[in-house]
């Protein structure tokens, strides 16, 4: 293994996500840097504030009027 000596951290990190980006890819990259992300608020209190406004059938009259893209899961 070649060793590799750097300046400052930032050029640490910078060279650490370029190899992750190289093994994982661009998306797995992101999905490892998730993880260290345990963001912030609460979430279920905010979802069921802005959905509010939303019903079911409001919500089938825009898939009906092709206003909402259902992807199949």
């Amino acid at each position: 293994m070649k060793q590799v000596s750097y300046a400052t951290g930032n050029e640490i990190q910078r060279h650490g996500l370029e190899v992750l980006c190289k093994g994982l890819g661009v998306v797995g990259l992101i999905r490892f840097m998730q993880q260290f992300d345990n963001g912030h608020g609460d979430y279920v209190q905010d979802r069921q504030e802005w959905q509010k406004g939303y019903s079911v059938d409001m919500l089938l009259k825009a898939v009906e009027k092709g206003a909402v893209t259902v992807i199949p899961g």
